[in-house]
């Protein structure tokens, strides 16, 4: 018998941590890219807490979603804590809200220090997570996960990291968002 997590490790475990680098790199590639040019320290922790807030808020959606209609029942992988029975529906539909509740007060001071567009870019980044499962229609089970990870962790994330440095679209971090677009969509799916 498997012993599972519990407590704050449950949580941890559920938000599985091992995804967290497709939210981490293109923040640091993004920034280097601009870095000779401006580097603010504030804005680049805010866009890291953004970034991990959704990944963290998007994998809690996704157990959420699976796991309410049956699909982690018998998943093989890591920790699922709906399918599991370890966590209820409502516990991770709270986890869900607060991660993305940080990602968006983060989201909001570099809205409000950069550019309200920021605004409209983390709306969609938070519709992107939730609906990746979620809803009536996920897009994850159309066969167009790969192409938001792509989109959101690699091109939305990589440049826009860039952007609340220098508060403009830049044209190497443009092209460094594909290598990283492509590791994201690579680890969703080894995930």
């Amino acid at each position: 018998m498997t012993e599972h997590p519990q407590g704050w490790a449950l949580w941890v475990a559920g938000a599985r941590p091992k995804t967290l680098p497709a939210a981490v790199v293109p923040v640091f590639v993004g920034t280097a890219a601009v870095a000779d040019e401006e580097f603010v320290i504030w804005r680049f922790v805010a866009a890291m807490i953004v970034a991990l807030a959704l990944q963290i808020a998007t994998n809690y959606a996704n157990d959420y979603s699976d796991g309410i209609r049956g699909t982690d029942a018998n998943r093989v992988g890591p920790l699922r804590l709906v399918g599991s029975g370890l966590a209820s529906p409502t516990a991770v539909k709270r986890a869900i809200v607060l991660s993305f509740a940080v990602a968006g007060l983060a989201g909001l001071l570099l809205a409000l220090a950069v550019s309200p567009w920021l605004l409209l870019v983390g709306v969609a980044s938070m519709a992107a997570g939730w609906f990746y499962t979620g809803g009536s229609n996920p897009y994850g089970y159309l066969g167009l996960g790969e192409v938001f990870v792509f989109v959101f962790f690699g091109v939305v994330a990589t440049v826009g990291s860039a952007f609340v440095q220098i508060e403009s679209i830049d044209g190497l971090a443009s092209v460094l968002s594909i290598p990283v677009g492509l590791f994201a969509t690579a680890l969703l799916v080894v995930n």
